[in-house]
């Protein structure tokens, strides 16, 4: 997946969160959900899932992010693969921990707007 461009931090992040939730929310998705319920989420069986790899969404991610630090939207401190990925991770929270065939538009807009923008633009304030 090519990481968005959008020339906007929460618009890049918006962009990267509805394709997550159409490709879970998808009949390939949905088989996806049930192969990792039967393997239980074990990390042999993801990396041989290239799209849903940690490194290539954290590398999606970590380009966004690259970005908007470049753009002075986000601090430089962000640029860590936990930081980068909170946003997708609380989307897969909502399909796998929550089991929904679908992640109602306004909660990606709350995972975008309550979570992962306060956090990567605050966090060279917190730091040291």
């Amino acid at each position: 997946m090519q990481p968005p461009d959008t020339g906007e931090l929460r618009a890049d992040v918006l962009e990267l969160l509805r394709g997550a939730n159409r490709h879970w929310s998808s009949p390939l998705g949905a088989v996806l959900h049930e192969l990792m319920a039967a393997a239980g989420g074990a990390a042999e069986f993801l990396a041989q899932l290239p799209e849903q790899s940690t490194d290539s969404v954290a590398a999606t991610w970590l380009t966004v992010l690259g970005r908007a630090v470049a753009r002075g939207e986000a601090s430089p401190e962000a640029l860590h693969p936990r930081v980068a990925t909170v946003a997708v991770v609380l989307l897969r929270n909502e399909f796998v921990v929550r089991g929904v065939p679908t992640v109602p538009d306004e909660v990606l807009v709350e995972i975008a707007d309550e979570v992962c923008l306060p956090l990567v633009r605050q966090r060279g304030a917190t730091a040291g």
